[in-house]
């Protein structure tokens, strides 16, 4: 798989982007996930050592972009946001790249209206085999720019062999993400399937496992979470799990134990592999460093954390989900949502919507603020943040100037 993408310029930055060559020289074996800390006077940002574009965000850039250069004059469609970041996505609807639905499944364009000459361009997080299927009929070669991530990909071909050995399959991802409905689109195809989305799903297919809990209350639960004819009791007595790759690592790990323990409750240690398959290879490398990273952060005795990504980014809501433990932790998509040094517009994932602070920026010097972003965040944003934070706590010394005397 080719590793320099062509990423436009303008999603580069100049400190961010030098920061991290600088610690990938120092670091290469990536082992090192302490944070970069900036001195920016009596402003210290403390950096997250893995953050931002991922190789499949890079891959997905490269390949949008390329459909565009090479199909002047033609209808360019997207089947929905390229990767979960507004930026990108405005960026490519200002080139004239068209949305086919949203990112819940809603249709935006009539299918049957494509013609073979039309460009359909599919997303990082894949899609499903009816919808691939669906666009061929058309005539629509939806092969040709598809920028579906090789670790989404993983994820659909350990499934396949999981089907294969007599397993079915348990998908630790939510229901109605893009991925996970691609995920459960492939997975089917050759295996019964479950989505489970966290522990307290896990915990009560445990229990149905474990003869706990009724067949009537799993349907309660499960109903339209489990491939067609699915049979709990047949289905469940062999399983293997997969995830969708933005869920928390560490979750993913926790939900395939509590069911191998489930499985040993019921079967004994001598038949576990029959009925419980290791599937840990299917964690992604991306979102496992940027979640170590910001555990590393944690760490960091921070004043407050901010994290730049899209609102619907699933990735950086983790990376959210983790700092806000330890300490106020602001979710914004662009330093835009900085509004002043009284008040600051941004994410709550408790809400669940868009919510405005007042009294956030600490008087206190000197400041330690933690900064990361998610996988489909540019470095650019993370630069304009720090230079945002700089000039509202009226700093001298420059992000780029600071990082002169780090690298120093």
């Amino acid at each position: 798989m080719p590793k320099d993408f062509q990423v436009p310029s303008f999603y580069r930055s100049s400190t961010i982007g030098a920061l991290k060559r600088y610690r990938s020289t120092k670091d290469p074996k990536r082992r090192d996930l302490s944070p970069s800390v900036l001195a920016c006077g009596e402003l210290r940002f403390q950096i997250a050592r893995h953050f931002g574009f991922c190789y499949g965000v890079e891959n997905a850039i490269d390949i949008a972009y390329r459909a565009v250069e090479e199909n002047p004059g033609r209808r360019i469609f997207l089947l929905s946001e390229m990767i979960h970041n507004p930026q990108v996505n405005a960026d490519l609807l200002s080139r004239g790249v068209s949305f086919l639905m949203t990112t819940s499944g809603e249709r935006l364009v009539d299918l049957q209206t494509l013609t073979p000459d039309d460009i359909v361009i599919v997303p990082a997080f894949g899609t499903t085999l009816e919808l691939h299927k669906e666009l061929a009929a058309q005539g629509v070669n939806p092969s040709q720019y598809d920028a579906t991530c090789p670790f989404v990909e993983k994820v659909w071909r350990r499934a396949s062999e999981l089907g294969d050995r007599g397993y079915s399959v348990v998908i630790h991802g939510k229901r109605a993400h893009e991925e996970t409905r691609a995920t459960f689109s492939h997975s089917k195809e050759g295996a019964p399937t479950v989505v489970v989305r966290d522990m307290a799903d896990t915990d009560a297919l445990c229990s149905y496992i474990q003869g706990k809990l009724s067949l009537r209350d799993f349907w309660v639960r499960f109903t339209g979470a489990t491939s067609k004819d699915f049979d709990p009791e047949q289905h469940l007595a062999r399983v293997g799990v997969v995830n969708q790759t933005t869920m928390l690592a560490t979750e993913t790990l926790a939900i395939a134990e509590r069911i191998k323990n489930a499985m040993l409750s019921r079967y004994g240690a001598a038949a576990l592999s029959e009925h419980f398959a290791d599937t840990r290879d299917t964690l992604c490398y991306a979102t496992n460093e940027n979640q170590s990273a910001t555990r590393a952060l944690m760490e960091s005795g921070s004043d407050f954390a901010i994290v730049v990504g899209g609102y619907k980014s699933s990735n950086t809501s983790h990376l959210v989900e983790l700092l806000e433990t330890v300490m106020p932790t602001y979710y914004i998509e662009t330093a835009d949502e900085i509004l002043s040094a009284e008040s600051i517009r941004h994410f709550s994932l408790h809400d669940n919507g868009v919510v405005t602070s007042s009294n956030w920026l600490p008087q206190k010097r000197p400041l330690n603020v933690a900064i990361t972003s998610g996988a489909s965040c540019p470095d650019k944003s993370v630069d304009l943040v720090l230079e945002r934070l700089v000039e509202l706590t009226g700093q001298s010394i420059s992000p780029s100037e600071a990082l002169a005397k780090f690298e120093q």
